[in-house]
């Protein structure tokens, strides 16, 4: 095992707690921010340290971890408060949160003039990954950066993959999250299709797994029983980032081009 780490935690919530329970089992010294008493009792009950403000999670860490859900909430925590002025040189802030690649770069912008590596770690996964220790994270950032923090984020993820500088964890996020929003848009057209030919959706969902047409999607629709389930569930995080890759392909002046259609319901 490596040294363990003083760890600093912010967005302790569906994605970010069993990230928290993980890095307490793996040895480090977790800080958490915990902003109610109900929630700081809950984090301490999980063996973290919680703590009630934003600047006190950051100071003394070696890494400080942010998973919160939007991009705004990044620039609020990361911009708008005092975390990055209470870290210390030569600490790393790792960034989880999908969001612009602008943002982070703003962020690291802000945290160079401190002595502060920042890298973009955007997830792949759920819940259940994180408690199995098999996240997938696509990092971007300097190698060196990448490197120190990899021990850390091995508690809860693997693969940890490297994919280039900073920013390019989030384009490659958001590339991937385009994608399997358009898987889903292609196996709710074959659904309706199904309809038309009198085959039912459960029977469907039960056969196409095992054929070519499989996919992470179609693993996910089938687990559930319908497409619809499936949607409902990874709405809220797929509508957002689908939102959000539009939103960076409208900056560099270009768009989704043969996707359209297919995420033309992801983004509403």
């Amino acid at each position: 095992m490596n040294d363990p780490s003083n760890v600093g935690f912010i967005g302790a919530g569906r994605m970010g707690g069993p990230m928290v329970r993980r890095l307490v089992a793996a040895g480090h010294r977790v800080h958490v921010l915990g902003r109610t008493g109900d929630k700081r009792r809950a984090l301490a009950e999980s063996g973290a340290h919680p703590l009630p403000g934003i600047a006190e999670t950051g100071a003394g860490a070696d890494v400080v971890i942010v998973c919160v859900f939007t991009d705004e909430q990044v620039r609020q925590v990361c911009l708008g408060t005092y975390l990055i002025p209470a870290m210390s040189p030569g600490a790393t802030l790792v960034v989880h949160t999908t969001g612009s690649p602008r943002t982070v770069e703003a962020v690291a912008e802000h945290a160079a003039a401190r002595g502060i590596d920042v890298v973009d770690a955007a997830v792949s996964g759920g819940p259940h990954d994180i408690a199995d220790g098999r996240l997938t994270l696509f990092v971007g950032g300097a190698d060196a950066a990448v490197e120190r923090v990899r021990p850390v984020l091995a508690s809860y993820a693997d693969p940890i993959l490297s994919v280039g500088p900073l920013g390019n964890g989030q384009r490659v996020k958001l590339l991937n999250n385009a994608a399997f929003a358009a898987q889903i848009g292609v196996l709710a057209e074959t659904v309706r299709l199904a309809a038309r030919l009198g085959i039912e959706e459960s029977t469907l969902l039960r056969a196409l797994p095992h054929g070519s047409a499989t996919s992470r999607a179609l693993t996910g629709a089938a687990a559930r029983g319908s497409v619809t389930e499936f949607v409902t569930a990874v709405g809220d995080f797929l509508t957002k980032d689908v939102a959000v890759v539009r939103e960076v392909l409208a900056e560099l002046d270009a768009d989704l081009g043969n996707l359209t259609p297919l995420l033309a319901d992801r983004a509403r």
